[in-house]
């Protein structure tokens, strides 16, 4: 393994849980190793900049990892919001290809816009730290963060307008449309996002992969969940071409067209 890119916005250690795995896993200390934050497109992301390594020779193999357990930053008393969350985690292997009917990331879209990052977050809130220094104490932060605060109605407008737009720009970029997509895979937020995209983009939903009804919102985990359930159970075969979405905090969104190829 030439590349891990472990995606997760609740690590275990703060400055990063990618060299941890890497290690856990056996790989030689050639192995890049390193944490991508991006909340519920990092999985889409982490695909993204894995591909490009692979694809510019700086690596032959690159493992994604999306992983997230948000019940640690959810508040309980809160039944608009706990409900929504649960914890998981998934990964995929990419490999380079040896020729152009190998080709599995076919194209890809990515946004963001971090002037709406507060319709969904997770803010800092650190605790008043007083640092004993000559003359006088300095008083600095104690690391402490809220809980998850989002803005229901504003992301579900921002996913259900932007998702199909990137989507159909990812698309673009590899030369397809709606007509060659096998299958739909979106982060697994919401059912109601998800029948929005999928009748915007004219896509039945028996071409709709989820299981949101079984593990709720899992973050950067959601779409190798999904995707690795929908190729055990037969449903995603050899060749198939999977139009994936990621989209949520930052605000952040984005879109890759692959063929599966193992």
């Amino acid at each position: 393994m030439n590349a891990v890119i472990v995606c997760t916005s609740s690590p275990d250690d703060l400055f990063g849980d990618a060299t941890t795995i890497s290690s856990g896993l056996g790989c030689s200390t050639s192995t890049m190793s390193m944490d991508l934050t991006a909340a519920c497109s990092g999985f889409l992301f982490g695909i993204v900049t894995g591909g490009q390594f692979l694809n510019n020779g700086a690596a032959k193999k690159a493992l994604i990892v999306g992983a997230d357990a948000l019940s640690r930053w959810v508040d309980w008393e809160d039944r608009n919001s706990c409900i929504l969350f649960g914890d998981g985690a998934g990964a995929a292997v990419l490999t380079a290809a040896e020729s152009d009917d190998e080709i599995g990331l076919l194209g890809y879209a990515a946004r963001s816009n971090g002037a709406s990052h507060d319709k969904l977050m997770v803010p800092y809130n650190g605790d008043p730290n007083n640092v004993p220094t000559a003359p006088d104490p300095t008083i600095l932060s104690k690391g402490k963060y809220n809980c998850i605060s989002m803005d229901g109605k504003e992301v579900y407008k921002f996913a259900t307008r932007e998702v199909p737009r990137v989507i159909k720009e990812a698309l673009e970029s590899a030369e397809m449309s709606v007509d060659d997509v096998d299958w739909l895979l979106l982060h697994q937020a919401n059912i109601r996002i998800m029948e929005t995209v999928a009748s915007r983009l004219k896509i039945p939903m028996e071409k709709v992969i989820t299981n949101l009804s079984d593990y709720g919102n899992t973050s950067a985990a959601s779409i190798p969940l999904a995707l690795d359930e929908a190729v055990r159970s037969g449903k995603v075969k050899k060749g198939d071409v999977i139009a994936t979405a990621g989209f949520g905090a930052g605000l952040s969104w984005g879109s890759a067209i692959l063929r599966w190829g193992a």
